[in-house]
């Protein structure tokens, strides 16, 4: 039987940024759903919430600190591999995790996830900006769908939550994402999406001096940015909780919670838009000096205005991201690019992933929120200050088009 005809390159392209957003909203959906479920969960458990969120503290460690093991095979065995071994691992987690029968199996199945989630980052990322012409807004597109995610979670989390329990939270949306991998088992069968090892758009590699100064620099950035996001995902459903009123109830925190990350994500099409346009550096730095008042302002606020202080600050954190991959792509040799985003997944999802039992320990010794957000205040201020010591970019022509050699495809 001949095989399939191989996609162009334009088509499998278009493909491979369409899984990759989808990818990229998996990725962020379960971690959500888990907080809100976790307002529920003390009493199904029995344990107080403390101990709940300690649940998934194994998960989000995992998340992190194999995404470089991660990213290591999708440079040296198959980017397309990893994410069929992404989609049908992780969706067959997060359906365990629905059918844990106590609280050793729940936090076993949520070890799962993060386990299989750890894949997204380091190789669906790498395998975006191989396949993007324009790389700013390619990942600004894709970082909406990451942001839509949370969003989507409180909407899913909330409805099946009061309609049928915690459990469908995330049996429901683990069989979407077993769907969607036997979909995409289904394109690779086809020849619709090919692998390829060379970018469309071609960089100049940058000098040993500037990558070493930018990795450092990027180091102590993605560990104290990552610790804000981290911080404020748990921090979010129990703040709206308490802070928007009497009446405030599961429903209503998660859809606050929804509306948040739904208006924030948009931010990251203007913000990729910008990073191709201007340095990235620049976006970098502006995008984190923005969030500072308004974490600060988080500390103290309620009501509507907390709301919209949230929406802002998880808009700028959001806006970092597109610059952010742009300049770990800069100063990372293209071969060793997924095992670098690897390694920025340990710090931003791994180390950071402390940030959890941070916000438990917190709030169980303050009774709220006020302190955790100052201090993310202040990490946000350590990053627009480490930001400033990133080298200068310099501009430099690319090919206009795309031609794979034999030894481009595997």
């Amino acid at each position: 039987m001949p095989a399939p005809p191989a996609a162009n390159p334009q088509s499998s392209g278009r493909a491979a940024l369409a899984f990759s957003c989808v990818g990229h909203l998996y990725a962020h959906l379960f971690e959500p759903i888990f907080y809100i479920a976790a307002l529920v969960l003390p009493a199904e458990l029995g344990l107080p919430y403390g101990e709940v969120l300690a649940l998934i503290v194994a998960g989000k460690l995992l998340y992190g600190l194999l995404a470089p093991v991660a990213g290591w095979l999708g440079d040296r065995w198959s980017t397309v591999g990893m994410m069929a071994v992404y989609f049908l691992g992780l969706g067959g987690a997060a359906v365990l995790v629905g059918l844990a029968d106590g609280p050793a199996t729940l936090a076993a199945a949520l070890a799962l996830v993060g386990l299989f989630g750890a894949i997204y980052h380091p190789v669906g990322i790498n395998w975006l900006l191989r396949n993007a012409v324009d790389r700013g807004k390619a990942i600004g597109v894709n970082g909406v769908f990451g942001g839509i995610g949370p969003a989507v979670a409180g909407l899913v989390a909330g409805g099946l939550i009061e309609a049928f329990g915690w459990r469908a939270a995330f049996v429901v949306p683990g069989l979407a994402v077993l769907l969607t991998g036997a979909v995409f088992l289904l394109v690779l069968a086809r020849g619709w999406v090919v692998e390829t090892r060379i970018d469309r758009v071609l960089v100049p590699p940058a000098s040993r001096g500037d990558t070493v100064r930018a990795g450092l620099v990027l180091s102590l950035t993605m560990l104290c940015g990552g610790l804000v996001y981290q911080a404020t995902q748990p921090a979010l459903p129990k703040l709206f909780a308490e802070r928007l009123g009497d009446g405030a109830g599961i429903g209503e925190a998660a859809a606050a919670v929804s509306a948040v990350y739904l208006a924030a994500g948009l931010t990251q099409v203007l913000a990729g838009h910008l990073a191709d346009r201007f340095p990235a550096k620049w976006v970098y730095l502006l995008a984190y000096l923005g969030q500072v008042p308004l974490l600060a302002l988080c500390a103290w606020a309620a009501g509507l205005p907390l709301v919209l202080a949230a929406t802002l600050a998880v808009a700028f954190n959001m806006a970092a991201i597109p610059a952010e991959n742009l300049l770990l792509a800069r100063y990372t040799p293209a071969r060793w690019r997924g095992t670098a985003f690897g390694m920025k997944f340990v710090l931003s999802f791994g180390v950071s992933g402390l940030a959890v039992p941070l916000v438990s320990l917190l709030h169980g010794a303050t009774g709220g929120f006020a302190v955790l957000f100052w201090l993310m205040a202040a990490a946000a201020l350590v990053v627009v200050a480490a930001a400033l010591a990133l080298p200068g970019e310099k501009k430099a022509a690319s090919p206009e088009g795309w031609r794979p050699s034999p030894e481009g495809r595997r």
